[in-house]
């Protein structure tokens, strides 16, 4: 799906895709920071994946779903294994998409909180 692009070169893999939810795993090891936590960049990228993925499912074949808005609070470090994402949609407008992503280690424990809003266009 992503083949040669960021979320390729992240390791990221999906589980579940739809226009309500997406799920998506990546591993912490080659995304890290100097002091081996799990980059906060790293969190987005797979945060803003999940998102424009869902959003663009929502907004069909003859649209794009083009990222807007991104924010994300860091709630705790994770410095092995996988974190996995869950994308759920808070808002599929015309105009605009809304998703909050939910980041968390192995241990069910949140890693990150994420939202994303795309804007909806016409290809």
């Amino acid at each position: 799906m992503y083949e040669g692009t960021l979320p390729d070169r992240m390791g990221i893999e999906f589980v579940e895709v739809s226009a309500e939810r997406v799920v998506a795993r990546m591993p912490v090891a080659g995304n890290t920071q100097p002091y081996g936590l799990l980059h906060g960049g790293a969190s987005a990228v797979l945060a803003e994946t999940l998102g424009s993925t869902g959003a663009a499912i929502h907004a069909g074949m003859d649209r794009i779903a083009v990222g807007i808005e991104i924010n994300a609070t860091h709630h705790r470090s994770a410095t092995s294994g996988f974190v996995t994402g869950v994308a759920t949609r808070l808002h599929g407008g015309r105009s605009i998409a809304t998703y909050e992503i939910e980041i968390t280690d192995e241990q069910g424990r949140r890693v990150c909180t994420s939202r994303l809003t795309c804007m909806l266009r016409d290809r």
